[in-house]
């Protein structure tokens, strides 16, 4: 399918939703920094951090501030400046302990020698976060890593955005700088669970450097955007114009993803049309491990839906249907299509118990007997989560994760499900 048809394709696909639908607003995880901005409790915005109330929805769409923002900064006498009283700095730390069958394979010569059943995962994350109004229309917000699932000694900066509330006074709002597609639908940086929401993970629509643009129409509110596609971790050194006057690309090639999301409201049910055409690289070597030197098409479709249940209890869900063009350079005449997708509950029992269940699922479809690492698409578990706050920005967590998947006893390449995700985990979740 030609680009020119597949943008065709999304943007009927989108168009065509007439129904109502949700309004999307930037994402936002535990950020105490606005608790001691506006001196309110941090359950002014979440009913169980880091799940956010309709007052903390509310919030982020108003371009993460209250209307009284200007009383919280100094008093510098210039009405062109506006700074903090204090430095708008958070941290979110995370400590688990973890039981499961804990196995590396090798995918040509099968399990290694590094495996355990009890792994300490302390610290498991710590990050830095900073958010601010910078003027009546802009806000920024970054969050840096300092660690994560055992990574020491380097800064990785995930989301870092400049936002901007009301361009020209045409009503559309827009976002700059790194972020995560997939916050169009469920941000996940705000759910309740360890377990990951896994078809954005493998769907390849987590991080990205992009713009996004959107605009509510009545009940409707579209977003639109685009971003390099190569995700946040690659540059390109331009080395042409002389010596020693070397400068980068954030990108490899000209192309883009475009992709955008219609949303709003149908009685009780927020539902959401997600659609994205764009590209990636090939898959290449053994097992299609290795980045290809093609780029090859990809083609996203996605529907959301959420609602609540009582004033505690609430619902999500999410599928996403995925087609990856001559993707695997063992075969470039075939393409690849495939399904993904999660549904979970949330119950805030009261202000210290907070249960969850997740449910992932995933088919690999046309990937099945590629004998490529592809094949471990496929996922099927169930996940039961218990949260207890000592306070409001302090919990202990406990979650188990059971896998009804049978493992993939044989190879190489050894590929596929070859070890059982069965796990139990407890610790601690902190803001402050």
């Amino acid at each position: 399918m030609t680009t020119s048809l597949r943008l065709a394709a999304t943007a009927l696909a989108l168009g065509g939703i007439a129904g109502a639908m949700t309004l999307w607003t930037p994402p936002t995880q535990a950020m105490p920094a606005f608790a001691r901005q506006y001196e309110v409790s941090c359950n002014a915005c979440h009913s169980a951090f880091p799940r956010l109330n309709d007052f903390g929805e509310w919030f982020a769409g108003n371009n993460m501030r209250m209307p009284q923002w200007r009383e919280t900064m100094m008093d510098t006498g210039d009405d062109m400046l506006a700074l903090p009283k204090s430095l708008p700095l958070a941290v979110r730390a995370q400590a688990f302990v973890q039981g499961r069958d804990g196995e590396e394979v090798d995918y040509a010569t099968g399990p290694t020698d590094n495996d355990s059943s009890f792994d300490i995962q302390a610290p498991y994350l710590i990050k830095l976060l900073s958010s601010a109004p910078l003027s009546e229309n802009i806000s920024y917000y970054f969050y840096a890593i300092f660690a994560e699932k055992g990574g020491n000694g380097e800064v990785i900066v995930e989301d870092a955005w400049f936002s901007y509330a009301d361009i020209a006074g045409s009503g559309v709002g827009g976002m700059l700088g790194q972020f995560q597609v997939s916050d169009l639908m469920f941000p996940r940086e705000v759910r309740l669970t360890f377990q990951d929401f896994y078809a954005y993970r493998a769907a390849g629509i987590t991080y990205d450097r992009g713009i996004i643009l959107d605009r509510g129409f009545g009940p409707l509110d579209v977003a639109l955007g685009l971003t390099n596609g190569n995700g946040i971790n690659n540059n390109v050194t331009i080395n042409s114009p002389g010596y020693r006057r070397p400068d980068h690309m954030f990108d490899n090639d000209s192309g883009k993803n475009v992709f955008g999301r219609i949303g709003g409201a149908m009685g009780p049910v927020n539902v959401g049309l997600f659609g994205l055409v764009g590209e990636q690289r090939s898959a290449a070597g053994f097992a299609g491990a290795e980045r290809g030197s093609r780029d090859t098409d990809k083609t996203i479709y996605g529907l959301d839906l959420s609602g609540s249940l009582s004033a505690r209890t609430h619902w999500f869900a999410q599928l996403l249907w995925n087609q990856w063009d001559a993707f695997l350079d063992a075969d470039s005449s075939v393409d690849y299509d495939w399904f993904g997708g999660f549904a979970g509950v949330d119950f805030i029992m009261n202000d210290r118990w907070a249960l969850s269940m997740l449910y992932n699922y995933a088919d690999a479809s046309d990937f099945d007997g590629t004998g490529t690492i592809y094949e471990g698409i496929d996922i099927n578990s169930l996940t039961f989560g218990a949260a207890y706050y000592f306070m409001r920005n302090v919990k202990g967590v406990l979650e188990i994760n059971v896998d009804f998947l049978s493992e993939d006893n044989f190879g190489p390449p050894f590929v596929g499900h070859q070890t059982k995700e069965n796990y139990i985990l407890f610790g601690f979740d902190a803001a402050y």
